[in-house]
């Protein structure tokens, strides 16, 4: 057995649109903030630790240090993650719109399947018809609750500002290409499932086209479906003959949750 991890990290010195922050407070300093938080508790604790009183002392510790501690200020969308249909919109289907806590686990553990789509260019999209011939060149038919994993090779930008704007969206098309054949999620090394934004907002400027916002992820409006976006290091797996594995992080009333994506071969 083999195991291939399909993830791009949360890397706070790595280019991200959206600000991403990690406060990491060492095995010393942490002594200090433990004290701080306990004597913290009340005004007259505060006063206290001002003055110098000190519950825990360094040299109670062994090695003189306490627990490491990182606090993580990211939004969700930030890293290998899973979107589900309240990132998409209120109501899915003329229903309330799912969170992340709802994805369904049996779906998140099934077999995988990469399709090359290397040759797609930034602007373009990726139609039913080259789901089609990508399948076609590994002579696969597509089964219920396949995993579809879309390789774009956008991956390797990641941590540049290219990462955001040199790389392919999904056609509407394609997903209901996919979703016909019963797949529930499918998956792109990309860091969205739409064009990049400057082509998006270039034809809505230009053309005074709302519809060349979002239209990938405004039809999960229409449409209920999972997708995973950030994966990695899918030129590593061969087209068929692995698993998945995306299980999403229990987060509470989200739009999508991180997941540490593997696959095993």
């Amino acid at each position: 057995m083999k195991i291939v991890d399909l993830s791009l990290p949360i890397d706070d010195r790595a280019f991200e649109v959206h600000k991403v922050a990690i406060e990491r407070v060492s095995h010393r300093a942490g002594v200090e903030k433990f004290n701080r938080l306990i004597l913290g508790k009340t005004l007259a604790g505060k006063i206290k630790y001002l003055l110098g009183r000190r519950i825990l002392k360094k040299e109670d510790l062994p090695d003189e240090e306490f627990l490491s501690l990182e606090i993580v200020h990211s939004p969700v969308h930030i890293g290998t993650h899973l979107d589900y249909s309240f990132h998409y919109g209120s109501k899915s289907e003329g229903r309330a719109a799912k969170t992340a806590e709802d994805i369904p686990l049996d779906y998140c553990y099934q077999a995988g399947v990469k399709l090359d789509l290397t040759h797609k260019k930034p602007d373009e999209t990726v139609k039913a018809a080259d789901i089609e011939e990508a399948l076609a060149k590994i002579n696969y038919k597509l089964k219920t609750l396949d995993i579809v994993l879309l390789q774009t090779g956008a991956d390797k930008l990641h941590g540049s500002a290219k990462y955001f704007s040199d790389y392919p969206g999904i056609d509407i098309s394609a997903i209901d290409y996919l979703l016909d054949r019963g797949v529930k999620i499918f998956g792109v090394d990309t860091m969205g499932i739409d064009r990049p934004y400057r082509f998006m907002l270039k034809e809505f400027l230009e053309k005074k086209a709302p519809q060349a916002l979002y239209p990938a992820h405004f039809y999960g409006r229409k449409r209920e479906f999972i997708h995973i976006e950030r994966l990695a290091n899918l030129d590593k797996l061969p087209a068929v003959g692995f698993k998945v594995i995306c299980f999403p992080v229990r987060i509470k009333n989200t739009g999508a949750a991180w997941s540490r994506v593997v696959a095993i071969l």
